[in-house]
């Protein structure tokens, strides 16, 4: 079967809408679809409920959704490289369910295998926990946390075969699997696709069952968050030697 649509555009059309719930792979700006993101922010769809590791950057990833004001609430696990997420926030414009990071994984690798809840120990005793489940297990106190489930999952990939198995790169491979896993609907932008078979099957990460569209995108911006640069040892040394003049 070929999962490949045309464009970004096309591949929305007919799966989002408003008032869904909605999960964008990515950490940062690492491995997040830049193209589906983007047409989503065409599409014009509000009221979104979205599942992310964090809301982008101003202007960029799902930056772009908040200053369109699509985006209803978010759950997260950090949001503090965005201006505009903070200023709605602060002004009660925006909701936010704060998920710790390893909880927010599990909420979504559990919805993908079908397990409604699960219990742990982050968040005991903390905001995180109120309103919850409490169970005491071998004497130790836990939270119950209910898996996600979103309408559809916006995912990047590195390469796919049209039947869209999927291989992801490097650090790109983070919340995108279980995004991927958890969707009703997933659809997955890539760099690079081949015919059905190319792959070697021990390099597939994520077989073409959870994947039911596929965009082609070979030039992603992919954006640096943030870039610090060490200065060369003789220039640290020259400036140390003049200091110490």
């Amino acid at each position: 079967m070929n999962k490949v649509f045309a464009s970004a555009t096309e591949a929305l059309a007919g799966v989002v809408a408003d008032g869904q719930l909605l999960a964008v792979g990515g950490f940062g700006l690492c491995g997040i679809p830049e193209a589906l993101i983007e047409a989503l922010q065409a599409s014009g769809v509000k009221d979104l409920t979205v599942i992310s590791n964090n809301a982008g950057v101003d202007g960029f990833g799902l930056g772009k959704l908040l200053e369109t004001r699509q985006i209803k609430k978010m759950i997260s696990s950090y949001v503090g490289e965005n201006k505009e997420f903070e200023r709605q926030f602060l002004a009660g414009e925006l909701e936010l369910e704060f998920t710790p990071q390893g909880t927010l994984a599990e909420k979504l690798r559990a919805g993908g295998a079908g397990i409604p809840a699960f219990f742990t120990k982050t968040g005991v005793g903390t905001m995180v926990a109120e309103g919850k489940e409490l169970r005491e297990f071998d004497g130790e106190t836990y939270v119950m946390e209910r898996s996600l489930v979103p309408d559809v999952a916006l995912v990047k990939a590195h390469r796919a075969d049209k039947s869209g198995n999927l291989q992801f790169r490097l650090t790109a491979r983070n919340f995108n699997p279980a995004a991927a896993m958890a969707g009703k609907v997933c659809i997955v932008e890539v760099e690079e696709i081949v015919e059905t078979g190319a792959m070697v099957p021990d390099e597939v990460h994520l077989p073409g069952i959870y994947v039911h569209r596929i965009v082609h995108n070979p030039n992603p911006e992919k954006r640096i968050e943030k870039r610090t640069i060490t200065e060369a040892p003789r220039e640290r040394a020259a400036q140390t030697e003049k200091a110490g003049a």
